[in-house]
Order: C-alpha cells, then sequence, then structure tokens
C-alpha cells in the first residue's frame, strides 16, 4: 500500500512557504529538517520549476548517517526526494536514472520509496531489476531478515510498481505469482493488485475483496488502496461496505474513476454509481 501523505511534516503547520523558498530550503545540504520538508512541499505541489528535478535527484544522491540533532532518520532527505519525483510524471523523467540507481542502495526504506517513484511514472527501464530483486521468491526477497521485522526486500513496493508500469510479459507476472502465497496479507494483497492489473483476471479482484473482511484494519485499508489502484469497478459495494474510514474509501473509490475502465470490465458499475457512492460518503 503506498505510503499516505502525511501533512504533519517540519514547517507544515504555521510555515507556510512558496516554491521558491522550497526550492532555497531544498539547496541546503548542511540543513536536512529544512531539505526534509521542501523536498515534501515539491512533490505534494507537483512543482514544474525548472531547478525541481535537479534538485531533488541532488537530495536523492545525498547520503548521510542518522543525526539526532537535526530532528529526521538516515537517509530521510533522500527518500522524501524520491517519493516526491514519483509525484512528477513526465517532468521527472530525467530522474529515473537516479532512481534505477537507488533501487540497489543498502537501505530498504530508500529502495522501497524509489520502487514506488519508478512505479509512479510508469518506468518500463525498472521491470528487470525490481524482477531480479524478487526472482528468488519467498525464500529469498520474502524471508524475514534476521533479527528484523522487515523482508529481505521492500517486496510490497516492488510488486506494486510492477503492476503499476504495466508490462504484461508471461515472465513478470510469473515472477509476481509465488507472492500471492506470502505469509503478510499485505504481501498477498500488492501481488493481487499487480496480477489484476496485468491479467485483468476477475479471481485477483475478488481476493483484494476478500480481503476487505480481513479483521485488522492495517489490512482492510491495504486491500481498499489496491482495488482503487487497480481501478477494479466490481469492488464498489464491498469498498462502500468496508469498515475502514471514509476518507480512505473516497481515495479508493477516486481511483476506480481514475484507473477503472468501463470497457474491460463487462457490466460492472460506471463511472457515474461510482461518483454517486462517493457523494453517499460526503
Amino acid at each position: 500500500m503506498a505510503d499516505v501523505e502525511d501533512n504533519r511534516l517540519p514547517g507544515a503547520e504555521g510555515d507556510p512557504i512558496d516554491e521558491a523558498e522550497a526550492l532555497r530550503r531544498l539547496s541546503l545540504p548542511d540543513d536536512p529538517s529544512a531539505q526534509y520538508y521542501a523536498a515534501w512541499w515539491l512533490g505534494r505541489n507537483r512543482s514544474r520549476h525548472a531547478a525541481t528535478v535537479p534538485l531533488l535527484c541532488q537530495a536523492l544522491r545525498q547520503r548521510r548517517p542518522r543525526d539526532p540533532g537535526a530532528g529526521v532518520e538516515e537517509n530521510a532527505v533522500a527518500r522524501n526526494a524520491a517519493r516526491a519525483l514519483g509525484k512528477l510524471g513526465p517532468a521527472a523523467q530525467p530522474a529515473i536514472a537516479d532512481l534505477l540507481a537507488t533501487l540497489e542502495d543498502p537501505d530498504d526504506g530508500l529502495r522501497e520509496a524509489a520502487a514506488r517513484a519508478l512505479g509512479d511514472l510508469g518506468a518500463q527501464e525498472a521491470v528487470e531489476p525490481i524482477c531480479r530483486r524478487l526472482a528468488s521468491g519467498l525464500e529469498g526477497a520474502g524471508a524475514l531478515r534476521p533479527g528484523t521485522p522487515r523482508l529481505m526486500e521492500p517486496c510490497e513496493a516492488l510488486l506494486e510498481a510492477l503492476g503499476d508500469i504495466g508490462d504484461h510479459d508471461p515472465a513478470v507476472v510469473a515472477v509476481i505469482a509465488p507472492f500471492i502465497n506470502h505469509g503478510r496479507p499485505l504481501i498477498r494483497s500488492a501481488a493481487y493488485r499487480a496480477l489484476l492489473q496485468l491479467t485483468g483476471e476477475r479471481q485477483w479482484g475478488e481476493r483484494l475483496e476478500a480481503l476487505l473482511a480481513d479483521p485488522l484494519l492495517q489490512v482492510r485499508r491495504a486491500a481498499l488502496m489496491d482495488l482503487g489502484a487497480a481501478g477494479w469497478r466490481a469492488s464498489l459495494d464491498a469498498i462502500t461496505s468496508t469498515h475502514a474510514e471514509n476518507s480512505l474509501k473516497l481515495i479508493a473509490l477516486r481511483g476506480l474513476v481514475e484507473n477503472g475502465s468501463e470497457a474491460q470490465q463487462g457490466n460492472s458499475p460506471g463511472t457515474e454509481a461510482v461518483l454517486a457512492a462517493m457523494d453517499s460518503l460526503l
């Protein structure tokens, strides 16, 4: 499940800035707190300034150890820069090479952010390196990292990126398929989502819908976001009746409108029905 934007960032309240100030702060290598917020601001506001992508790439390449006095975690600026680049659409195409290089970084969180950004940008160049990282399957990429709750790879983000990029090659589908049996429901949800996006097979939409009844709210939230990302309009009723926040249901329904295709989904609800459901939640 892609990160939900957090407006409670340093400087986000009581310290409004404009694009020029965000660019100035991002160019301050000795002030990671200022850079952290600036990168978020530029992505959140879809900055189109000529300096935005070069400065974000510079921040992405910036690696630093954890500095408690600076108020940000290790590589937090680089992660925010990756997330911002993913929001900039075609303007961020020059950043793809840097994002691909970041997929090789030892920082799990940074690889995760880069994968999500590459998926957002539909970067076909990322398919091979992402598949390579997932190819070891449940016993490799999907295994628990010793002594931590983390997996060996950020599988959720990598799987979602493959679905978002949309390469329908059977070899890509074969890499994703083992993860439908992963022990963690969030990984299964990401795999169902990617397979639904790449194959359009109803079974994957139905498996995602089944997760909407999971006892864990976190899992229900993830399934909502994944159904929206896949644009699976057959899930309209299941989404609106899910025990979760209306704000997340609205995000999922917006995804059905933006990502769904009535022609591909037969008798599934049309756009007007989805918009009516959104109105009922407001």
